[in-house]
């Protein structure tokens, strides 16, 4: 065979392997989103560097013109999660799935052992107001986060999520997406029962 030849059969080989490379890297990546689907895990627990460690020490404003049983719902301040288990909860008036798991929330602020805090998300004042009004108002406290920055210390990723509490003022368990009846029957109250063990 001349060096002509062999020069050939080589640039050959590099071709139809080219043509092959978007079919393999295609297999590859249905291999890996196939083995995370049937792995059953679930993506609303994504790890937070936050479990474990005190919660962010950054006070919010109170959503101006808000109250609840005739009195007006104060702003969050982290000092108050000493002592008692809290569930805080980011979300904004523009958020679809928040709307979703509002009834949720409703139903678990009549649960006496927790106590609901709002975290409201680059949200207008009126409109996290009239958000409110229409759908009832879980939260014993609501901070208005309206330049997202407190966002960023609690580590959010998107809206809804939400944070638990324990009563030594430390980040017991997240949930990131909008609960559902089982995830708060399957992991937030098991969380809860955890966190209420805790002195």
């Amino acid at each position: 065979m001349t060096g002509q030849e062999q020069v050939e059969n080589t640039t050959r080989r590099r071709g139809s392997l080219f043509v092959f490379l978007p079919l393999i890297l295609f297999v590859v990546l249905a291999g890996i989103f196939a083995f995370q689907l049937a792995s059953g895990r679930d993506e609303t627990v994504i790890p937070s560097a936050l479990i474990g460690k005190p919660a962010p020490d950054l006070s919010l404003p109170a959503v101006s013109g808000l109250s609840k049983d005739g009195q007006p719902v104060p702003g969050l301040d982290p000092a108050s999660f000493k002592g008692q288990v809290t569930l805080v909860n980011v979300f904004g008036s523009w958020c679809v799935p928040c709307r979703v798991e509002h009834p949720l929330l409703m139903q678990l602020a009549q649960d006496k052992r927790i106590r609901l805090a709002g975290l409201n998300y680059k949200d207008k004042n009126e409109n996290a107001l009239r958000f409110l009004s229409d759908l009832g108002n879980p939260y014993a406290v609501i901070g208005a986060d309206t330049n997202g920055r407190a966002a960023i210390e609690w580590g959010v990723y998107g809206v809804p999520e939400t944070f638990l509490i324990g009563r030594d003022g430390i980040v017991a368990y997240k949930h990131v997406g909008p609960f559902t009846e089982e995830s708060i029957r399957s992991d937030l109250m098991p969380a809860v029962e955890a966190a209420l063990k805790v002195k």
